[in-house]
């Protein structure tokens, strides 16, 4: 069975600093690209960051450009996000899912597993 399992969400302030991780089981993480993408209330899920399966390509949302990375340790089965200066309109649940593809996908529908979220809140 296949799990990815969120962890790192919190509470920060603005500018401030996190970093998410997600580990897949049940799967081989080296067969999949993997990404994370956000939803706040209201609002629908939107794409915030992307790692290939090798891990040579990554891809960003506008939004979060120059503020976040994302990586992954292939062993480890876990891909990582770091999120730095954060803004008020960084608050979302951060979900992490795998595509059985070779690149960094922005498109939701072709990832085929997703995790259960962590809930990451700006405020000061």
């Amino acid at each position: 069975q296949v799990q990815l399992v969120e962890s790192g969400g919190a509470l920060v302030r603005p500018g401030g600093s996190l970093r998410l991780s997600c580990t897949a089981s049940g799967l081989t993480a080296r067969e999949y690209s993997m990404g994370w993408f956000r939803q706040a209330p209201g609002k629908e899920r939107d794409f915030v960051a992307a790692i290939s399966r090798s891990g040579g390509t990554t891809d960003y949302g506008d939004s979060v450009k120059g503020r976040f990375t994302i990586s992954r340790d292939i062993p480890k089965n876990t891909v990582y996000l770091q999120l730095n200066s954060l803004k008020p309109e960084d608050t979302a649940i951060y979900y992490c899912a795998v595509a059985r593809t070779v690149f960094a996908e922005r498109i939701p529908g072709r990832y085929d597993y997703w995790g259960r979220g962590t809930q990451v809140t700006i405020s000061s």
